[in-house]
């Protein structure tokens, strides 16, 4: 059997589907919430080195977990802006979001398989996984407020 149905579309409803909602973010991240991610960011930025200072490893170990903090940092920045740039409508290439991508989860996966081949205390090896991670998540909530804070002065300015 062959059925066949018919629906019948009002014509406004139909427009109304076909346009893509555009969200207006009007509101800038509130002064307490930009003071708590620098905060964070500082407190395990700040913990994680002063805790690399104090341990008693060589300096070319040192130098692995310090470049790994940095290499971190950059890359969920890069992931950060990537996404937010797509969000925005802001080309961005397959390659450079993958690589931003693949770049964090590296960073992250350095950490774990130096932690976990390191001579140190397991509470020495949450110390510096823990005061990683809190930068981790810091950077990126301060770079999202930076965009906020800048998308909200750019579109007021374009509004006046």
């Amino acid at each position: 059997m062959n059925y066949q149905t018919t629906v019948s579309v009002d014509e406004t409803s139909k427009e109304t589907k076909l346009k893509k909602e555009i969200k207006v973010y009007d509101q800038k991240p509130t002064s307490a919430f930009i003071g708590a991610s620098w905060t964070a960011l500082l407190i395990g930025m700040t913990s994680y080195c002063i805790g690399l200072w104090n341990a008693e490893m060589m300096l070319n170990e040192k130098g692995y977990y310090f470049t790994i903090l940095l290499f971190g940092l950059f890359s969920v920045i890069s992931v950060q802006k990537a996404v937010r740039d797509k969000m925005e409508a802001i080309p961005v290439t397959d390659i450079y979001y993958s690589i931003s991508w693949f770049t964090t989860m590296i960073s992250i996966a350095l950490l774990i398989i130096g932690l976990w081949n390191a001579d140190l205390l397991l509470s020495e090896k949450g110390f510096y996984g823990m005061s990683f991670l809190l930068s981790l998540f810091a950077a990126i909530a301060v770079q999202k407020n930076t965009r906020d804070v800048q998308y909200i002065d750019r579109n007021i300015d374009e509004d006046k």
